[in-house]
């Protein structure tokens, strides 16, 4: 039966061919569109809007920067469905807390090449302008937390107060600092002083000198060690909290099972990882909301005790109702 059939569509081709009529055409390939949606997420804690923002990812040779033999590393990042070098998300988190809108970090900016600073474009696709935000609070001031406050010199962010840990300013906007720094460090102390500067000399920046309130349901937390005034944000409301983590972990990886092992971007290792697991501790314990810059976007779970380490359970994806 299959062949008389081909022989039949065979002849009725070449009668429409010898008809002058066209022979219809395979349809041709979709081409392929290679980028995803829009970098932003949300969720509620309590009555506040917390949206996670993604500034991009950049590559990190992960193998060479933890302080764990590299080998090790590269078999923790094998199992875990990554390859070397590791693509790192970048993430800010904007929440309104209905008076105000804070903004925690605003990723790199241009300080680290084109797969990042898409913070403003996922910004306003998340439906807001840079115009509206009131407050800044910056993690640290390593560039891919500080460099999307400038573009071109100019703030991205007219009408808003910038914060962050009063060690972390004197240490990193400190010329005489930055003299003494050893060659590879000294773009990070240039990276920092480009970003907070213009909004030093606007009147527009308040280092944050002590744990507390900074807004109504907004707090800081110092938490030393990534770099001197390296500072965590909790956010509560009704009950619910979020821990805004900032840098306290690189790679989950390796950091989640083995929260001992630090990286060569930790100034003060020892105090890192006494940070990062007294965080986490209190973070299992209690069931916090945990934010992080550089997990996977959103950035967003929460954490279980797990033998000498911890257990990441990404947030459930929820539609807003």
């Amino acid at each position: 039966m299959i062949k008389p059939l081909k022989q039949t569509l065979l002849a009725a081709a070449l009668a429409m061919a010898a008809a002058g009529l066209a022979v219809p055409a395979a349809q041709a390939a979709a081409p392929m569109v290679k980028t995803p949606a829009p970098g932003f997420y949300r969720v509620m804690v309590g009555d506040f809007e917390v949206t996670p923002i993604s500034d991009g990812t950049f590559d990190l040779p992960m193998d060479q920067y933890m302080r764990e033999k590299p080998e090790v590393t590269r078999a923790a990042i094998a199992k875990n469905f990554l390859k070397v070098p590791v693509e790192t998300s970048d993430n800010a988190f904007l929440i309104n807390t209905g008076s105000k809108l804070v903004l925690v970090d605003t990723g790199a900016g241009a300080l680290f090449g084109p797969t990042v600073g898409k913070f403003v474009n996922n910004l306003k696709a998340a439906g807001y302008q840079p115009e509206q935000i009131d407050e800044i609070y910056i993690t640290h001031m390593h560039g891919d937390h500080v460099g999307g406050l400038v573009s071109n010199g100019q703030r991205v962010f007219p009408n808003a107060i910038v914060r962050a840990g009063k060690a972390d300013a004197d240490y990193w906007l400190s010329q005489a600092n930055m003299d003494k720094a050893p060659a590879d460090k000294k773009d990070f102390f240039k990276g920092a002083m480009a970003s907070i500067n213009p909004y030093i000399k606007a009147g527009k920046f308040k280092a944050i000198d002590a744990d507390g309130e900074l807004v109504p349901g907004v707090s800081a937390m110092a938490e030393h060690g990534h770099t001197p005034g390296h500072t965590v944000y909790a956010v509560e409301s009704h009950g619910q909290k979020l821990v805004l983590i900032g840098d306290l972990i690189h790679l989950a990886a390796v950091q989640f099972d083995n929260p001992q092992v630090t990286i060569a971007f930790d100034s003060d290792e020892k105090a890192a990882y006494a940070a990062r697991k007294r965080v986490f501790d209190e973070a299992a314990k209690n069931g916090w909301l945990v934010g992080g810059a550089h997990l996977q976007f959103p950035g967003l779970g929460h954490l279980t005790t797990q033998g000498k380490g911890y257990r990441w359970v990404p947030v459930n994806y929820t539609q807003m109702r």
